[in-house]
């Protein structure tokens, strides 16, 4: 099975503008996602997809393979698409762009065993939410699932509510997803669903239409990059491994 890894990358980010290229002891936060994804050897290669000069050329420079996107896609999954019909592979793994401390073995994780027999194939991670907090945070998409591991529903509000019984715990989706190419050509040629109009979240476009979505729990806690406040924790988190390991080296 050849298995390709995408990162999609996008310049104008309403909320953090140019977030692909801000720096991180250094180097662009995309370069250090790069890093984590290639060591996962269970991929053929992995690309940047972007429609941005800036971050094509800083991929260049740090001999990142890149692809160049058109400017008009509406989300992340077109623009995979895109990049996939431009490279042949049974299954296609999206890393978000904005976790540069992503686990290589969560993004391992993601990865069938084989891909089913039938057409689509769609596959997602969740984790659980340990934090309070990160269950209201409407930038964390919680997740439910029914006996056999499919997503049920995605929302940015805590879901299920907790009417009868507090024995729960929450699930957020992980920014880690798998496709095979008709899963992404379906997404492409699929009307937006008044759910995920709403909610604002890709994935609802399978569900809304009778797709199954493959979710697997992993113990994943990696800090996204949605604000410049993460940025400054992902930096000095990073910071302190690269002096530990400059201080490794020394002794």
């Amino acid at each position: 099975m050849k298995i390709i890894g995408v990162i999609p990358a996008r310049y104008n980010s309403t909320r953090f503008p140019g977030k692909p290229l801000a720096d991180i002891c250094g180097k662009p936060m995309i370069w250090w996602v790069y890093n984590q994804a290639k060591q996962v050897t269970e991929f053929t290669d992995v690309y940047v997809a972007t429609d941005e000069q800036r971050i094509k050329d800083a991929c260049v420079d740090l001999k990142i393979p890149v692809i160049m996107t058109r400017t008009d896609h509406k989300t992340s999954t077109e623009r995979v698409y895109e990049a996939a019909c431009n490279i042949e592979a049974d299954l296609y793994v999206v890393i978000n762009g904005d976790e540069p401390l992503i686990d290589p073995q969560i993004i391992k994780a993601v990865i069938p065993e084989e891909l089913p027999n039938h057409k689509i194939y769609v596959g997602n991670l969740m984790t659980e939410i340990c934090d309070p907090v990160e269950v209201v945070d409407f930038t964390n998409i919680k997740v439910v699932t029914d006996d056999d591991s499919k997503a049920l529903f995605f929302s940015r509000s805590p879901i299920p509510y907790p009417k009868s019984s507090m024995q729960y715990k929450y699930y957020k989706h992980v920014g880690v997803l798998a496709y095979n190419l008709a899963a992404l050509q379906f997404f492409a040629e699929t009307q937006v669903g008044i759910n995920e109009a709403i909610e604002d979240i890709n994935e609802l476009r399978f569900v809304e239409h009778g797709v199954a979505v493959r979710m697997t729990k992993v113990n994943a806690h990696s800090l996204s990059v949605d604000t410049p406040k993460d940025l400054e924790k992902i930096r000095e988190m990073i910071g302190k491994k690269l002096a530990l390991g400059e201080s490794n080296e020394q002794n």
